[in-house]
């Protein structure tokens, strides 16, 4: 036993609305949970997508200077690399669109953390699989992320399967879009006098964005179409309780998300399943239809709480690869290990 204190490591969580950081001792007791966070840090700037995709310079303009300020205040005396090794041993970087297009962040980000914080091992994840990290560990299983988008991932330690996540115009089948952009379209028929309108859904759009007759100039040119699309999926599950068509909407959601774990599910007994993401705060409504439907898809399977979110994740994945003791499955776009 030397003494030494476990090595630094550093999970960042890159997401469409910002990213976050934490800092951690990576522990040396095997422990299977997330390593306790030292220090963390956020920035409400998302990391910019060019014709190259995520690029890396921007990520490292976002991501040093807080890594080397968490550092600083954890081991004052000791920032910065020294002759005794790496200040940060370890980093996991979990970034939203990593599998299609995170080519320059592999190609760069192993060596600029190697240069500026001293670090021997990078994890590039998709966010994805941070999200399935921090909310089973490396348990064998499927996890659902539901907000905006929904994408499910599952696992049986030896390979990733992934269902969704399509984006808004080719799937995300169930997420807070899907689910927005079918109550306007109930309340668009409730409009033109078309079957299947619902008076109800009508209403809470013209609350909400006016007159429904000027909604598709209000929405098309948007940029940040599928975000408003999702800001009316609590409008369609407040109204399901007393509105059959908001109901069936939230129903067929459920459905949605249910066929998507048990795509991805392993087949094997005792198999777990958990549920992440903000579009599960719209509560009952779709939670109540979601439990049913996940109990007839995979009987074989238990529902269990998210134990952390994306950022306990990446440093999960930090502090087992900084241990050599990483179980989950690497991966050239889902878990990359450079």
């Amino acid at each position: 036993m030397t003494g030494r204190p476990a090595p630094w490591i550093l999970g960042v969580d890159s997401g469409g609305s910002g990213l976050r950081l934490a800092l951690a001792r990576a522990g040396g007791d095997g422990s299977a949970a997330a390593p306790v966070p030292v220090g963390t840090a956020a920035c409400d700037r998302p990391v910019r997508t060019g014709p190259a995709g995520i690029e890396a310079a921007h990520l490292l303009e976002l991501v040093l200077p807080r890594a080397r300020s968490l550092l600083s205040a954890a081991e004052p005396d000791a920032a910065g690399t020294t002759a005794t090794g790496p200040r940060i041993d370890t980093v996991c970087v979990g970034a939203a669109g990593m599998a299609t297009l995170g080519g320059e962040l592999r190609a760069e980000l192993p060596g600029a953390f190697a240069r500026e914080l001293g670090t021997r091992r990078v994890a590039l994840a998709a966010d994805a699989v941070t999200a399935y990290a921090g909310a089973l560990g490396e348990r064998p299983g499927a996890v659902v992320a539901a907000g905006t988008g929904m994408i499910a991932t599952g696992t049986d330690l030896r390979s990733w399967r992934r269902a969704d996540g399509w984006g808004h115009l080719l799937g995300d089948c169930g997420g807070g879009a899907w689910i927005g952009r079918a109550g306007l379209e109930a309340a668009m028929r409730a409009h033109d006098g078309r079957p299947g309108g619902s008076a109800a859904l009508l209403a809470r759009a013209e609350a909400v964005f006016g007159p429904v007759a000027s909604l598709p100039g209000k929405l098309y040119p948007r940029t940040d179409r599928p975000a408003v699309l999702a800001s009316f999926a609590p409008e369609v599950a407040g109204c399901a309780d007393r509105d059959p068509v908001a109901a069936r909407v939230v129903g067929e959601a459920a459905v949605h998300i249910a066929e998507s774990a048990a795509a991805v599910c392993p087949g094997s007994e005792g198999s777990l399943v958990a549920l992440t993401g903000g579009l599960l705060g719209i509560g009952e409504p779709l939670l109540a239809p979601l439990r049913r439907e996940l109990a007839v898809r995979l009987p074989h399977a238990r529902t269990v709480p998210a134990a952390g979110d994306p950022l306990a994740g990446a440093l999960l994945l930090a502090g087992r690869l900084a241990r050599d003791a990483l179980r989950l499955p690497r991966d050239p776009a889902l878990l990359h290990i450079g």
